[in-house]
């Protein structure tokens, strides 16, 4: 199946603990379907001290279900994502505006 969701899409949260919170998706797993998004599911990593690093508690995001994501179209609003042939291209565009997503 085609991504819908790709690394550097700007994302509202539509479920969960983060409900509303926009972000960028800094990586996507497509195998388990989750996807991590820049200070979205935010946990709290104990690290021990050792050379290379301080150590001590590091809060890191944690990856959340691409179901609980959607993209943002250009006027802001969450909107769900299509595909289209425009050309040769296969082309993802906005559900609400019509807008291509791809540049």
């Amino acid at each position: 199946m085609a991504a819908k969701l790709k690394k550097g899409d700007k994302v509202v949260v539509l479920a969960g603990k983060d409900k509303g919170k926009e972000g960028t998706i800094a990586s996507v797993s497509p195998k388990t379907g989750k996807a991590v998004v820049d200070g979205i599911n935010m946990a709290i990593r104990h690290t021990k001290q050792s050379q290379q690093s301080q150590g001590g508690r590091i809060p890191q995001p944690m990856p959340i279900d691409l179901s609980n994501l959607a993209i943002l179209d250009k006027n802001g609003k969450p909107t769900r994502v299509g595909f289209r042939t425009e050309g040769d291209k296969k082309v993802r565009f906005a559900k609400t505006t019509g807008d291509v997503i791809d540049a």
